[in-house]
């Protein structure tokens, strides 16, 4: 389970439980198959004290002391008027932050007073992050690289769905721009040119271009679609490691092809208005959903901090989850859908690494029928019981970011876990 605390406010996230309780039980493939288990990385949860101290507004220092960029950015937003943009960003900043500090400081207290295991959070306060050990993975961008050369071959997209039930349907995939799904209650470790990923049990996926979708269209129909475009910006402009769509791309995505009556939608949205008004406007009137909330994903420390000051200048700590039921079909439904609460918050500490959000099915139970059929567009990481589609995919399956732990036989039929040294 990640969630640590439920109640009126929110949901307080225990991101890495989720990820390492589908590894309990991998197989590698290879001639003498063997089981083991493998946790994600600590060091990528490792968010001790802020990145940003709250003097931050005032010329305060980044992570390592690196404070000359920062305070030219800062004098140079006092130099000049804000722009239209960023004075709608500060409206919307002063309509929800109340809701965000409260709701934050509560759901923490009281997961605190309850003493609920996982716990090790305190109220928001100040400090300056520690300089923390990251291991690199220097192969993040190859998997876009291999779509793209995908897209230009003549591609069969109509194969039919390759599935692993045991270590021979496992043993030589072909996992680019083919719809995969493990079958299996285990997790398996297969192989692309050349490095090694691990799949989670009950999962399906397609490593793709928007381009070569067509696999994911005839798969399922689905209850819950959750989405996180590479938003256009200009730090994405600067790096030519992270790809990104245009809106009228996004708009592009044939949901009434994919959604179930009445599907749930859920887009990640960054503090950008524009990008904001353009989900809940025009991209979801496109594609005949109705906005029913907003909720926020707020990032804080092991100790409960906000990553950044919440009033910060330069970064907020939410990020923003417009929610929306498809009313396209005219197929029936079974019966109403659940009424979306507005305003929850998800809280938890955020991984290090770029865009690997925290997981939604839990939070999303109480809104959708039993057994829902889950799917998650520009996904860069595999979730059990859900399909994922992207050219990232499989980004943050990458078995570098796993630690393998020692194991014997005989746990729940499978094995049981010592940590190795």
């Amino acid at each position: 389970m990640s969630v640590v605390r439920s109640d009126s406010v929110g949901w307080l996230l225990d991101h890495p439980s989720y990820i390492n309780q589908s590894y309990r039980c991998c197989h590698h493939i290879s001639p003498d198959t063997r089981c083991c288990r493998y946790i994600f990385r600590a060091e990528y949860f490792d968010i001790e004290k802020p990145h940003i101290a709250d003097s931050e507004t005032s010329g305060g220092q980044e992570p390592g002391g690196g404070n000359s960029r920062l305070k030219v950015r800062n004098c140079k937003r006092k130099s000049r008027e804000p722009n239209q943009g960023e004075v709608e960003a500060q409206e919307y900043h002063k309509k929800v932050s109340l809701t965000i500090q409260n709701g934050t400081r509560k759901l923490i207290e009281r997961s605190m007073e309850a003493g609920e295991q996982g716990t090790n959070t305190r109220a928001p306060a100040g400090g300056v992050c520690a300089p923390r050990r990251i291991t690199s993975v220097i192969v993040d961008s190859a998997l876009v690289e291999l779509c793209s050369m995908a897209k230009q071959m003549a591609q069969d997209q109509h194969q039919p769905v390759q599935v692993i039930s045991n270590k021979e349907s496992a043993a030589d995939l072909d996992l680019l721009a083919r719809l995969t799904e493990n079958s299996t209650d285990c997790a398996w470790i297969v192989t692309l040119m050349g490095q090694r990923y691990l799949l989670p049990p009950r999962s399906s996926f397609l490593l793709s271009d928007i381009s070569c979708m067509e696999p994911l269209l005839s798969y399922k129909k689905y209850d819950v679609i959750a989405l996180d475009p590479p938003w256009e910006n200009k730090s994405v402009k600067r790096s030519k490691g992270y790809s990104h769509l245009f809106p009228w791309q996004i708009q592009q995505i044939p949901m009434s092809a994919l959604s179930a009556p009445g599907c749930l939608v859920v887009s990640w949205v960054t503090n950008r208005q524009r990008h904001l008004r353009f989900v809940k406007e025009e991209l979801y009137p496109s594609w005949s959903v109705e906005v029913v909330a907003e909720w926020y994903w707020v990032k804080v420390t092991r100790r409960g901090e906000f990553v950044v000051p919440l009033d910060s200048t330069h970064k907020k700590p939410y990020e923003i989850l417009v929610l929306g039921r498809y009313k396209g079909s005219s197929e029936r439904q079974d019966g109403e859908p659940v009424t979306v609460p507005d305003c929850k918050l998800i809280v938890s500490v955020p991984c290090a690494l770029h865009s690997h959000k925290p997981p939604l099915g839990e939070v999303l139970k109480g809104l959708i029928k039993p057994h829902a059929e889950c799917l998650e567009l520009f996904a860069r990481n595999l979730q059990p019981g859900w399909t994922s589609w992207g050219n990232e995919v499989l980004r943050f399956q990458q078995l570098d970011y796993f630690q393998e732990l020692d194991i014997e036989e005989g746990d729940s039929g499978c094995c049981s876990q010592t940590l190795t040294v």
